[in-house]
């Protein structure tokens, strides 16, 4: 039978109600086999990954795009490691918050309840498909996941884990739809469902988002790019500074929270940047550089205005050195995505500052970017990160993935 994207999106509208409807006990039962599925399954899913992936290579995919398809027993056990851990979690559907005694006599609080049915769009990355459906499920919400085509193979592979989970469980299937048709067409389609999809979460580069935030009747979780920045201060340990530097631009560098932009208080720079250049010498990081620090570079481009706004994804960076703090404030504030900001300083009251003065989604002090992320962060994993601030900023967990109702408790209170 030919899939229908729209009668996919009626059919999830309906399993919702039976998700919304389980408890903690059975969320979490749920959540345990999708995890022990995928890890008796692992030989069949690396199997599938190594088709897209070898399709991959035949259609240039960069070593970004590889990287983010690329499925390993580790990284499979690692996922199974995130689903079991949001298993565990405590389950955000049916707490209440704020409950207080109104002047009438009433009693008023809020509710936490699912949002109903999550669409997530993304590319390349099938760890996605796994992520998204156990934060979904756990926050009592059905979900259509439409991956790319370039990992097609490995989200099917993975879909017959969550089916089998959701049939084991007497559930309907329909409550975890994995779409098998990647044409944009169906897509498109999907962006118009305003009557049985609730919220769409688009994953992967910024021409993606973009596209599905102009197009889509369905309200958008925005994540554009991220352009994570680093400023080492003129009191930081130059040591600690060049680890968080190390880790946070050459361990991965395909993924949101790698850093783009670093930035040297003018004070410390005659001897930190030598040690910059000896570490981006090892790595061959490609270095676009402000006039000031170009000299620093043996073969350095100098930065341009694009620069300052590029997300490399790459062993690439722009390097500036600035005046002082609030110079560096000044250059965040102006091309910051709203990702996430880091701060190297011994010194208290200006991490303190930094923390303050910033507000993108995740603002640290002495901790590498790379920290930013759902699992590192306590959510056992992310079905986003959010760079838009109306409902939910920053990784999002099970909890994003709610919203609340206003409950009211009287005695026969009427309104006078």
């Amino acid at each position: 039978m030919e899939f229908s994207i729209a009668q996919a999106a009626k059919a999830a509208r309906i399993a919702s109600r039976q998700i919304a409807k389980l408890s903690a006990v059975q969320k979490e039962t749920l959540l345990k086999d999708i995890a022990q599925r995928m890890l008796a399954q692992t030989d069949g899913i690396i199997a599938a990954n190594k088709q897209d992936l070898s399709a991959g290579r035949e259609n240039n995919l960069d070593d970004a795009m590889l990287d983010r398809l690329l499925l390993t027993p580790e990284r499979i056990q690692k996922i199974a490691h995130a689903v079991n851990d949001i298993a565990a979690q405590a389950d955000p559907v049916g707490s209440i918050e704020h409950m207080q005694q109104m002047p009438s006599g009433i009693q008023v609080g809020k509710m936490r309840i699912p949002l109903g049915v999550i669409a997530m769009i993304y590319e390349s990355r099938p760890n996605v498909t796994i992520d998204a459906a156990a934060l979904c499920l756990k926050a009592g919400n059905a979900v259509i996941l439409r991956g790319g085509k370039e990992a097609l193979h490995s989200n099917l592979a993975l879909a017959e884990c969550i089916s089998f989970a959701l049939d084991k469980n007497g559930l309907d299937p329909a409550a975890v739809v994995v779409v098998p048709n990647p044409d944009r067409a169906v897509m498109n389609e999907l962006m118009t469902l305003n009557q049985d999809i609730d919220l769409i979460i688009p994953r992967g580069g910024e021409g993606l988002i973009r596209f599905v935030s102009e197009n889509s009747r369905i309200p958008v979780i925005q994540h554009y790019k991220g352009v994570c920045h680093l400023y080492v201060d003129d009191a930081a340990d130059e040591s600690k500074a060049l680890n968080l530097l190390k880790n946070g631009k050459t361990q991965r560098t395909g993924v949101c929270n790698s850093l783009e932009t670093l930035l040297v208080h003018q004070d410390i720079a005659p001897t930190f940047m030598l040690k910059v250049r000896a570490l981006f010498d090892e790595f061959k990081v490609k270095v676009h550089a402000c006039e000031r620090s170009l000299g620093y570079f043996e073969n350095a481009a100098l930065a341009s205005e694009d620069d300052w706004h590029a997300e490399y994804l790459a062993m690439e960076i722009a390097v500036r050195i600035v005046d002082d703090f609030d110079a560096a404030i000044e250059h965040i504030e102006t091309y910051s995505s709203g990702h996430t900001e880091v701060i190297a300083t011994q010194d208290f009251s200006r991490a303190q500052a930094f923390i303050r003065t910033l507000n993108s989604a995740v603002v640290m002090a002495n901790a590498s970017s790379r920290f930013s992320d759902g699992g590192e962060l306590g959510l056992g994993a992310e079905i986003g990160i959010s760079t838009s601030k109306l409902h939910a900023y920053g990784p999002m967990g099970a909890e994003s993935l709610t919203t609340q109702k206003f409950i009211v408790l009287g005695d026969g209170e009427v309104r006078a």
